[in-house]
């Protein structure tokens, strides 16, 4: 699997109109399945996650985690993590099927909660508008 962290202040997603996810301080997670992904890859990037000291502590430094904090996850799909730009236009063969990626997001979303994590989720598939303030910035990029 394949995820992009970014630590925020607040993010929301919004689908027609509609905000269907959104959180204060925390991480908003781009998450993408991947060809031939496992149950136990999501088991262990949310694991990962739900520990990664990545939040400030009272010195300033990145000492916390997102539990330390009280922070919660928005957690949206994103297939075009799985890109091939070997040439101008990408392409997305190597991302999970749509089914077994629905159940992959759906699969991490709920180990991420059962980590102690609070999780809002954006619509998989939908075309959603994505808000975030970036608190840093602080951007990370994993693959499990």
């Amino acid at each position: 699997m394949r995820a992009v962290l970014q630590r925020v202040s607040r993010a929301s997603v919004t689908v027609e109109g509609q905000v269907t996810g959104e959180i204060g301080p925390g991480l908003m997670i781009l998450i993408c399945a991947m060809e031939g992904d496992t149950d136990a890859q999501a088991d262990q990037l949310a694991a990962k996650i739900a520990k990664m000291r990545i939040f400030k502590d009272e010195a300033g430094k990145m000492n916390l985690s997102i539990r330390d904090i009280g922070g919660a996850a928005l957690v949206v799909s994103q297939f075009t993590l799985a890109a091939d730009l070997r040439g101008n236009r990408p392409g997305f063969s190597t991302a999970a099927k749509p089914e077994e990626g629905k159940r992959l997001y759906d699969y991490f979303s709920a180990r991420l909660r059962a980590e102690g994590v609070p999780v809002a989720n954006g619509i998989f598939g939908a075309d959603m508008d994505v808000s975030l303030n970036n608190d840093g910035p602080v951007t990370i990029w994993m693959d499990v």
